[in-house]
């Protein structure tokens, strides 16, 4: 037995025993009662974390040469360290999943940027996009992505894991999730201040763009749907709670449709704009999208307290992003227990030294907005971009925010 199969055998092992503990189970009850809308207690996640600044004891340290292994083992390990220091509401599937390889071919163009690090370990870098569609004969490059699912890839992942750890751990293959935001991609394109200056501009021009880069998620959601490369039973979907009883309905082992997961849209860029303006360049778009999901998820970091009733005319919305920037209890007021709150709490309290009293506060005012105004909600530590290499600012906000949401 190799030392790479050693190491990994191991850490199955741990895993296991995780996986097996009851919180699993409790807290899958927890998540799906939020989805719901018969919320037990407010569901507690950590997303987005910055590992690298938090391997103090080398728990978090990869040790195994294969590639493929040390893929798994990289899983592993930040799973157990999540387990053993900051939980939360988190879950952990009895199996190692092993994700479907999906192929592009693009659109026809790809983006052009300069990056600035401050930290080389992290993974949040500044970014300087070359604007790629700053004209209409720059739009005749544009073409429809085809997709391919690359079942000898997947398969070669699954079986070196498979070999080195299925008799302790159960190895799964596993699909994808929708992440759909026309506008972030065009943004990646073509730079933020080009393309908030042309929403006013040439908004014909900036219609067109949207308007063929709607046609192209459409035609990659389709293929990836005929291709079976959704997930159907995912735990989260992009960082919030996805378990609910309504989905996926009559599946019967086949090919996951559309309609028997979750939809997700947004349009972050979309913060700095008018509420019509954004109905009008994202939210009438996002509609086509959407149409054939079965529950659908708008928003991330746009503020959208004072947008619901545009977000609103999505087709099978059950769920809508409140950001650190949007008034929380305004958000609660008009929401009420119509749609569940992904709510985000400010990231930025675990960036250097926690402020417990401001960080009470802070949860205080979403816990009484929510109470006061029925509300099914989660809440999402994410974005966490630095804790100060500070392990402890992240254990404390979880025991922390724990406390607050137990005595719900």
């Amino acid at each position: 037995m190799n030392q790479d199969v050693k190491i990994l055998r191991k850490l199955a092992y741990e895993y296991l025993v995780a996986s097996q503990d009851p919180r699993n189970s409790q807290n899958r009850i927890l998540h799906t009662a939020v989805n719901d809308k018969k919320m037990i207690r407010p569901v507690v996640l950590i997303n987005e974390i910055p590992f690298p600044e938090l391997n103090f004891d080398g728990s978090l340290t990869l040790r195994c040469s294969d590639p493929i292994l040390r893929s798994a083992e990289d899983f592993l390990r930040k799973k157990l360290f999540q387990w053993k220091y900051f939980p939360a509401d988190m879950i952990l599937p009895p199996y190692l999943p092993v994700e479907k390889a999906m192929k592009s071919t693009g659109i026809g163009i790809s983006v052009e940027e300069e990056t600035l690090a401050t930290d080389q370990e992290n993974w949040i870098v500044s970014h300087e996009y070359h604007d790629q569609l700053s004209t209409e004969e720059d739009l005749e490059k544009l073409h429809p992505p085809v997709i391919s699912y690359d079942h000898e890839d997947t398969m070669m992942r699954y079986n070196r894991i498979a070999n080195a750890i299925g008799d302790i751990l159960p190895v799964r293959i596993t699909g994808h999730n929708c992440y759909t935001s026309m506008w972030d991609e065009i943004s990646a394109y073509r730079g933020v201040t080009n393309l908030l200056i042309d929403l006013a501009e040439r908004p014909e021009f900036s219609h067109q763009i949207v308007s063929r880069l709607t046609e192209f998620e459409i035609s990659r959601l389709e293929q990836m749907e005929e291709l079976g490369l959704f997930d159907i039973d995912p735990l989260e979907i992009h960082c919030t709670c996805a378990l609910n009883s309504d989905l996926p309905g009559d599946y019967d082992g086949g090919k996951v449709k559309r309609s028997q997961i979750w939809g997700r849209g947004m349009a972050q860029i979309f913060a700095s704009v008018s509420k019509e303006m954004h109905e009008e360049f994202d939210i009438q778009y996002m509609k086509k999208v959407m149409e054939p999901f079965g529950l659908v998820y708008y928003g991330c970091c746009e503020p959208l307290d004072k947008k619901v009733d545009i977000v609103e005319k999505l087709p099978h919305l059950r769920k809508i992003s409140i950001t650190p920037w949007a008034d929380i209890d305004n958000a609660a007021e008009v929401i009420g227990n119509r749609y569940v709150i992904a709510n985000k709490p400010n990231p930025s309290s675990v960036a250097v030294r926690l402020d417990e009293d401001a960080l009470r506060a802070e949860i205080g005012r979403t816990l009484n907005a929510c109470k006061r105004n029925g509300c099914s909600f989660d809440m999402v530590l994410k974005d966490i971009s630095s804790c100060g290499h500070q392990l402890d600012n992240l254990v404390r906000w979880e025991k922390t925010v724990m406390e607050m949401v137990r005595n719900y």
